[in-house]
């Protein structure tokens, strides 16, 4: 069966449906697949994101340049010498290095876009057009500062054909709660630098769907949910959701590490 086709007054027509106010800027996650066929393809999508917003950032991020150490800080979540392969395989940051794959199509759009700017964190990059200040903020020991300067200037998450799982200003949320993030170290071309405040597990986010239900405003293409979120009401539920319960949002994996030293980390506190 020949999938649907999406045009790209479809697209900017239900973005628009959304009635987000121009100006705002926006942190976008998007799936292109999701939308069936796209003449245009990537380029289609993040123009129609740019004809609704104007003011655009996503997630650049580059996870092949991480390495894992012999040794590091204990309840980190990493398995310390346990890279000695995969560390042959990482990579050197530099500042055109395609987002991973990942990350999506529509974001390694963005990042290609000569209009485009990019932050310069070696795992944990953001790219954007029109939102050059929040790009600035970002620096090692606070990786998600783009998203606090988004929040700062009343923006919204818009999520495209995706699920909450992706949405990484729930990250920056947590992190208002005090939920501590991890270490992580990245291979750049001035050596091994640490990053802290890498994010924990997101598998766990989708719990936050009808808690959100109340502020979220959607659009379709087709049976496609598109989705915008102003990111003070997301910060203020998620506030609230771990106010309530410390452990929710974690995933129910035993396999997690990352999850599985939050939860013995809230019960050292608790």
């Amino acid at each position: 069966m020949e999938r649907e086709v999406t045009s790209f007054r479809t697209l900017v027509g239900a973005l628009r449906d959304l009635d987000v106010e121009r100006g705002r800027p926006v942190i976008a996650h998007a799936s292109l697949s999701a939308f069936g066929r796209v003449p245009g393809g990537a380029e289609t999508l993040l123009g129609a994101l740019l004809a609704s917003f104007g003011r655009v950032m996503m997630p650049a991020f580059t996870y092949r340049t991480m390495l894992i150490p012999e040794t590091g800080p204990e309840d980190n979540a990493l398995d310390y010498g346990s890279g000695r392969d995969s560390n042959r395989m990482a990579e050197f940051f530099y500042p055109d290095m395609p987002a991973d794959r990942l990350i999506g199509a529509v974001a390694e759009a963005l990042r290609r876009s000569p209009l485009a700017r990019r932050s310069m964190h070696p795992i944990l990059s953001f790219a954007g057009i029109g939102v050059e200040a929040e790009l600035e903020a970002q620096s090692l020991v606070e990786p998600l500062a783009p998203i606090r300067r988004l929040h700062e200037a009343r923006g919204w998450v818009v999520l495209l054909g995706v699920d909450h799982t992706v949405n990484t200003s729930i990250h920056y949320a947590e992190r208002l709660a005090g939920r501590e993030g991890f270490v992580r170290w990245a291979l750049t071309a001035e050596g091994v630098v640490e990053c802290p405040g890498f994010p924990g597990c997101s598998q766990g986010f989708q719990a936050l769907e009808s808690d959100l239900e109340g502020v979220t405003r959607s659009a379709y293409v087709g049976p496609v949910a598109i989705r915008a979120i102003a990111l003070a009401d997301l910060v203020q539920c998620v506030l609230s959701r771990l106010k309530e319960d410390p452990l929710a949002l974690l995933c129910s994996s035993d396999s997690c590490s990352r999850c599985q030293t939050t939860r013995r980390a809230v019960k050292k506190t608790g």
